[in-house]
């Protein structure tokens, strides 16, 4: 590491603040304290030699944004995800991981690249540089007899296993319950003793805003058919918010399906960038002629996505207002994707004011969330319709006192329904989820080869919906790779069999020419226990545990996944949700086949065994086919009781 600092080329913390305008940063912590064990604990990343050095950098970086970063260390190479023959290491798997940290990192992916923030305002890969550093060095030297242990974005080291075993296991913000608290976290993180891995961010697996986009489409087709009764959204308007790292997806998805999406975005950067990308079509700042356009374009059955420059409150209000005034309906369906898990740190902008860490911040961002709920239930007096996009926008509209209340209704559910209970419906409990895969070659060609294998595998199988085949079929027409060379599609646990071990055997014969890394969203059936987004429609009690999720990180690990991951926080925020992941390293191998089939028939079906004996009658379904299909697979089935009448009668007094 000294040789390290003396060469290091990277962005110090005086750059970043002279160009503080132009490169935009996470939020600074509302507070900051104990600031001398925050800087011990970063200074023992290096020798004595150069901590005089380094120690005023890392103290003035902590109080400009209450974090030390060691911008430092900035990489002076292009961040991307380069083909894995180019990555030194002792074992491809090695070579796998660096080449999925490199896309979470590149600056056409990452939401904050020099924080090292991929998305969602705070969802990190790592805490600091060093451990960036410090984790390629060792990937480098990994043999298929060692496991590298990570301690929330901290590289504790490598430990002697087995081939069988594990390339590497990941734990992000695994803190004692009863202190796994915002307030907590702050303490915390500022200290550089956790961090908030979001989902993908932290297991190394984001494959930038297309993960979510596949999933926007579903979700807003779906609305259609299910509140407007229409599988044609041509003229019908979508509003939301958000065009950051995952909600950037909303504008794509909106072109897809063929309707009109107006997206509010208070961030002009992230509203650029999207724009930039292409999959924005237009832009504006003006409500004035947000409102015009939207009128044309509707009346014209126009597709359109338009990014509107400033605070979705306003929007929503002045389209209340145009329905008071003139008694047009200018929205079909609403929802929202701020980062609102995280509402008082920068993950929601209250409408008085653009400026992030003011004393009253969390005043003004309760009404503000107050004032959104007021419009949107105005609008949904009339034929509109709104739902929660598993941001907790509901849930702390509930804290701020917003009327969202649900009258009879268990506390996973509120006035307006999350897009896990409605819209998709029971596509977990029917073992359909979020399936990805990354074509370690970085060569377009290995992943137009894959999509042509998936294709024929659903197609010939009839294991999937319409929607999904269509989207596969067309998904290079769309222009979706962002970063590395990736796919995602809903598929179940035969789907992902099946894909798995054709994209092996074609790796095996050559006709695709590097490895493929398959993985998956947390958020997926077994993945994930968050009352209020993946088990909100778990309704025997059971939404607020977590065993599910724990046991899927166990049992992949020994079942054949090359790396696993844990984290506390994700998509509903921190405290609220235990969700994991995985990646697996398809090499050609018969090996590799095996461990796919093992370890991807337990990734599906134990959520749904869960969701089975929750009492989803689909998900028993489901399991019970499956059980036919493996006779090795033996589960718990729950009897429901024939009459309420017998509860009732031995419940009374």
């Amino acid at each position: 590491f000294s040789t390290l600092v003396q060469g290091a080329r990277g962005l110090p913390a005086d750059l970043l603040t002279m160009l503080g305008l132009e490169i935009p940063h996470p939020p600074l912590p509302l507070t900051l304290l104990f600031p001398q064990l925050a800087l011990r604990n970063a200074l023992r990343y290096f020798p004595p030699d150069v901590q005089e050095l380094l120690a005023p950098e890392f103290a003035q970086e902590l109080r400009l944004y209450g974090h030390i970063y060691m911008y430092r260390f900035c990489p002076a190479m292009k961040m991307r995800a380069y083909p894995i023959e180019q990555y030194p290491c002792r074992t491809r798997a090695a070579a796998a991981i660096m080449h999925m940290i490199m896309n979470n990192l590149d600056p056409a992916v990452a939401q904050f690249p020099q924080e090292l923030v991929t998305y969602g305002g705070n969802g990190q890969v790592f805490s600091n540089w060093a451990q960036f550093w410090l984790m390629m060095s060792y990937l480098s030297q990994m043999t298929e007899e060692q496991t590298l242990v990570m301690y929330s974005g901290h590289p504790l080291g490598l430990f002697p296993s087995s081939p069988q075993a594990p390339r590497l296991v990941i734990t992000n913000g695994m803190v004692i319950p009863n202190y796994s608290s915002r307030t907590e976290y702050e303490k915390l993180f500022a200290m550089g003793v956790t961090m908030y891995g979001q989902m993908t961010a932290g297991s190394y697996c984001y494959i930038g805003p297309q993960g979510i986009v596949h999933g926007t489409v579903l979700t807003v087709l779906n609305a259609g058919r299910r509140y407007l009764g229409v599988k044609d959204l041509a003229g019908k308007v979508f509003v939301t918010s958000g065009l950051g790292g995952m909600s950037g997806a909303q504008a794509k998805a909106a072109v897809i399906v063929g309707c009109i999406g107006v997206i509010a975005e208070v961030d002009k950067a992230a509203l650029m960038k999207r724009h930039e990308q292409g999959w924005l079509m237009e832009v504006t700042d003006s409500l004035d002629h947000c409102i015009a356009r939207l009128r044309e374009a509707r009346k014209r059955k126009e597709v359109l996505s338009l990014g509107y420059h400033g605070n979705v409150v306003d929007l929503w209000e002045r389209l209340v207002h145009e329905l008071d005034t003139t008694g047009e309906l200018l929205v079909d369906l609403g929802s929202d994707q701020t980062s609102c898990h995280n509402p008082f740190n920068g993950g929601y902008y209250p409408v008085q004011t653009s400026q992030v860490g003011r004393a009253d911040h969390e005043l003004l961002a309760s009404c503000s969330l107050r004032r959104q709920v007021s419009a949107i239930n105005r609008l949904a007096k009339e034929n509109f319709f709104f739902w929660d996009y598993g941001n907790a926008f509901l849930l702390e509209a509930q804290r701020a006192g917003a009327d969202v209340e649900k009258k009879g209704a268990n506390r996973t559910e509120f006035r307006y329904p999350s897009y896990v209970q409605h819209i998709m419906g029971d596509i977990f409990s029917l073992g359909f989820g979020p399936f990805r895969w990354v074509c370690t070659s970085g060569d377009p060609q290995d992943l137009a080869v894959t999509d042509e294998l998936a294709t024929s595998v659903l197609e010939e199988a009839v294991l999937q919906y319409a929607d999904n085949i269509r989207w596969i079929r067309e998904a290079a027409k769309h222009q979706l790779v962002v970063g590395s060379q990736a796919r995602i599609l809903y598929s179940d646990q035969k789907g992902r069999v099946a894909i798995a071990v054709a994209f092996n055997r074609a790796i095996a014969r050559g006709k695709i020419k590097a490895p493929v890394v398959l993985s998956r969203d947390h958020h997926d059936v077994s993945g994930t226990d968050s009352p209020f987004r993946e088990t909100s429609n778990i309704y025997d009690g059971s939404a607020f545990c977590a065993d599910m999720a724990v046991q899927n990180f166990v049992g992949d690990a020994f079942r054949g996944a090359t790396w696993v991951a844990l984290h506390n926080g994700g998509g509903v925020g921190w405290g609220e949700v235990i969700n994991g992941g995985f990646g697996l390293v398809l090499d050609g191998t018969q090996e590799a086949e095996q461990k796919a089939k093992m370890m991807l028939s337990w990734d599906v079906s134990n959520g749904v065994a869960r969701r089975c004996w929750s009492g989803n009658q689909k998900a028993y379904e489901t399991i019970c086919q499956t059980m036919q299909d493996n006779k090795g697979l033996v589960v718990t089935l729950p009897h429901a009781v024939a009459e309420e009448r017998v509860l009732q009668q031995a419940l009374r007094p």
